[in-house]
């Protein structure tokens, strides 16, 4: 996959392909003009008082979301509250709590025009609650992610996202790591869960 391939906002034809494709599978998937469009629709989105979980991204530090929601006592902030816990192990512990979270909120690895999901992960934390756990889930992500199908998307996420993850871990002073666990989110069976918000602009990895 080149560079510019990668790295690219997708074109209106093919972003229409992949929100048609998604509503195809229950994916309810909307096209914001701007990073700070996508942030008011989160705030529209998931409503103060909720209890909600902020998942590591790139995309959300970028369009403000990850700011806007540490320390913000308005909602029931589980990121919050793991963080609070007094070791690693109390917050792994407490993270496991996460995956059934009203809102989950995070990003993805790549999106197929052809409707499929991509997400890779370390650990999986993530994994469940995007699969089934969380009762609302709601993805972030530039239009970049967009590839023409699965196996494109595929090797998007094993490739070019491996790369920039390790080179991001290096710069917090560790080593390479593997992909843990591996999704594929072909069909959403509950109608409304999912959201996914898209910004026409290179968001993240």
């Amino acid at each position: 996959m080149t560079s510019s391939a990668t790295n690219a906002p997708a074109t209106v034809e093919s972003i229409n392909r992949t929100i048609e494709a998604l509503a195809d599978r229950n994916v309810d998937a909307v096209l914001v003009e701007s990073r700070e469009a996508a942030l008011a629709k989160l705030l529209e989105l998931v409503p103060e008082g909720c209890e909600v979980f902020v998942s590591t991204s790139e995309t959300l530090d970028t369009i403000g979301y990850t700011e806007y929601m540490h320390g913000n006592d308005r909602y029931i902030n589980l990121h919050d509250q793991m963080l609070a816990q007094p070791d690693a192990a109390s917050q792994r512990e407490f993270r496991r709590t996460t995956t059934t979270a009203d809102y989950f909120v995070g990003s993805v690895q790549a999106i197929a025009e052809t409707g499929e999901i991509v997400v890779a992960s370390g650990s999986g934390s993530q994994i469940g609650a995007f699969a089934y756990g969380a009762r609302r889930v709601i993805m972030v992500a530039g239009t970049q992610k967009i590839c023409p199908t699965l196996a494109e998307a595929e090797a998007r996420t094993r490739g070019y996202t491996l790369e920039l993850h390790d080179r991001w871990l290096e710069g917090r002073g560790s080593g390479p790591a593997p992909i843990g666990k591996f999704l594929v989110m072909e069909h959403e069976p509950v109608v409304g869960r999912i959201t996914m918000i898209l910004i026409p602009e290179s968001l993240g990895w």
